[in-house]
């Protein structure tokens, strides 16, 4: 059941039987050569989807861009600062929280989110009992990143060994294949590739990763394989909602 699809009343009729809502938040940001811009939007919407249908709950509109500061030295890479992250997810959550939803599960797909989302968090509930909304006491929000769900890291080692890398993933980039096969692209990706660096300035970040890649061979990656990471996402993301909405 999509937010964005459905009526006031169906809301209204779904917060009868459930307090629980699912987001996918990912980010729009370089993913290397032949990674798609938004990625970590896509792994992260298409995996909600599929842990809504799978668990009868209702997924909110993807946050498409996240905190990606570092990879704004390359062309088409939008970030929000992290202030304004927790601004948003702070608004996101007031919102639905004054309507009777309490459990927030943030289905997320890029690591760079995941600091400014527990710090939203923290912003959120403080925001929450400030204003004394009713249910403020009950409001919970979860992080659940997908590329780090067991069974997912496990087939990633499997398949690509010390080649998934950590950014632009053959992983990340074979889910892309499987639910967009009219967008894979082709690209010369050259075997030396840089690993191991900090993160610092997005300037700097250009330097020491010049094609975005870090650690990575997506050429690795294929749109059969998008799918066997789908399903394990899927899976255990499903488990992990139930047992977070279901949780007193």
């Amino acid at each position: 059941m999509l937010l964005h699809l459905s009526t006031w009343q169906e809301v209204e009729a779904y917060l009868q039987q459930s307090k629980g809502i699912i987001f996918p938040i990912g980010s729009t940001e370089q993913h290397g050569p032949t990674g798609l811009i938004g990625t970590d939007a896509i792994c992260a919407e298409a995996i909600a989807a599929g842990v809504g249908d799978a668990t009868g709950a209702i997924v909110g509109p993807t946050i498409n861009v996240g905190m990606a500061l570092h990879h704004t030295a390359f062309p088409g890479s939008i970030s929000l600062r992290p202030s304004t992250l927790i601004q948003v997810v702070r608004d996101y959550v007031t919102c639905l929280a004054k309507a009777g939803f309490s459990k927030f599960y943030f289905i997320n797909g890029h690591g760079g989110n995941i600091a400014t989302l527990k710090a939203a968090f923290s912003e959120t509930y403080a925001h929450l009992e400030d204003l004394q909304i009713p249910n403020a006491q009950h409001v919970q929000c979860q992080v659940a990143n997908w590329f780090m769900c067991g069974s997912v890291y496990k087939l990633a080692k499997e398949l690509y060994g010390d080649q998934e890398g950590s950014h632009a993933t053959p992983s990340e980039v074979a889910l892309t294949q499987y639910v967009y096969p009219n967008a894979i692209k082709q690209a010369y990706l050259s075997p030396e590739v840089a690993s191991g660096h900090r993160i610092y300035s997005a300037a700097d970040f250009r330097v020491r990763y010049p094609d975005g890649r870090m650690g990575s061979n997506p050429a690795l990656a294929t749109p059969e394989h998008g799918k066997q990471f789908y399903d394990l996402a899927v899976k255990e993301l499903s488990s992990g909602y139930l047992e977070f909405v279901n949780a007193e």
